[in-house]
């Protein structure tokens, strides 16, 4: 059995496997979780990041308004499904004012990193950018530098230091809609200066793997265990109607991440029901957050449906270790 390093969530929400399904993630029967109107001002709520906070659950939501601007709220929740989010977005606090000027913000990351949660998000600064801040409480935030030059989208933190630095995924993209993208690991002394820039994962060309081949992208925080860290992802084809966004897995090595151990040939999600194919971005699943449980090894995956609503779904470290190795690019 597959070990998580980690804390037990013993409030995870779950639901056990439907009988007779193969797929090694299964939805959550209530989907989606959050609708369009999720606070007073939003056109939709999705790609957004929870985590455990004090005897619930606390989380970072992209709510799109009605005029279709991109701002990030606090939300709150007792039992990881049944959501409150703020009407107002997170007003940041800084020491440079210049970093505070709002183009947009969009797709956040939550990551509790030694006594802090910090937040990474795509920042518009004269093209898009990873933005961090960080919280003790999920009221005041304090915006940091952002961590790289434009253009970058998925920024994602790890959730210790390794070897002594801080370290970050990202995918660097143009000003528009990416058509490309690879992913690649930062490391830092002090989340201010990022470097030691290397390379991850890119997409997989040709019909090997093909649900992959225009670029891929990383989620949640990666989940750390026996046998390294779990790091689900999205992958993206091109296709005769646009984009389609799914889910895969990969295994990275525990001291240099960067490596991949094993890689997922076939996806573990894929956008299949109305609310994950029908919205503003049809056929999408565009996984940000996972909540997981040592005891138990059981994992919770948010994620967000058609760019639209927001969606959740179950697996276990078991269950996705044992798929990629069955399904895994040689």
């Amino acid at each position: 059995m597959s070990k998580i390093i980690g804390a037990a969530l013993p409030n995870l929400p779950w639901e056990e496997k439907p009988e007779g399904y193969t797929m090694p993630v299964w939805r959550y029967s209530g989907n989606p979780i959050i609708g369009r109107n999720g606070n007073k001002v939003s056109n939709s709520v999705f790609n957004s990041a929870v985590v455990p906070f004090e005897n619930g659950f606390a989380g970072v939501f992209r709510c799109d308004s009605r005029s279709i601007s991109m701002d990030i709220f606090v939300g709150r929740s007792k039992d990881g499904i049944h959501w409150e989010i703020e009407d107002t977005p997170i007003q940041f606090e800084g020491a440079d004012g210049e970093i505070l000027n709002r183009q947009y913000r969009y797709d956040p990351r939550v990551c509790f990193l030694e006594d802090r949660y910090y937040i990474t998000w795509c920042n518009g600064y004269h093209g898009p950018t990873i933005g961090v801040a960080y919280t003790f409480d999920f009221k005041k935030f304090a915006q940091l530098e952002n961590a790289f030059l434009p253009c970058n989208r998925n920024g994602v933190l790890f959730p210790r230091k390794i070897n002594g630095m801080y370290m970050m995924m990202s995918r660097p993209s143009d000003n528009g809609h990416t058509p490309f993208g690879d992913i690649f690991v930062s490391q830092s002394p002090d989340m201010e200066f990022w470097g030691k820039h290397r390379h991850m994962m890119s997409p997989i060309p040709g019909d090997t793997s093909a649900w992959q081949c225009t670029k891929v992208g990383p989620g949640p925080v990666p989940i750390e265990t026996d046998e390294g860290w779990l790091m689900i992802y999205h992958g993206v084809i091109t296709t005769c109607n646009g984009f389609v966004y799914r889910m895969g897995v990969a295994l990275l090595d525990k001291e240099e991440p960067w490596k991949v151990l094993y890689r997922s040939k076939d996806y573990i999600l894929a956008p299949y029901e109305l609310y994950e194919c029908v919205g503003d971005v049809p056929n999408v699943v565009f996984p940000c957050a996972a909540l997981a449980d040592a005891d138990t090894g059981r994992i919770a995956i948010y994620y967000g449906c058609a760019d639209t609503v927001t969606g959740i779904a179950f697996t276990t470290a078991d269950e996705l270790l044992h798929y990629l190795k069955e399904h895994h690019i040689s």
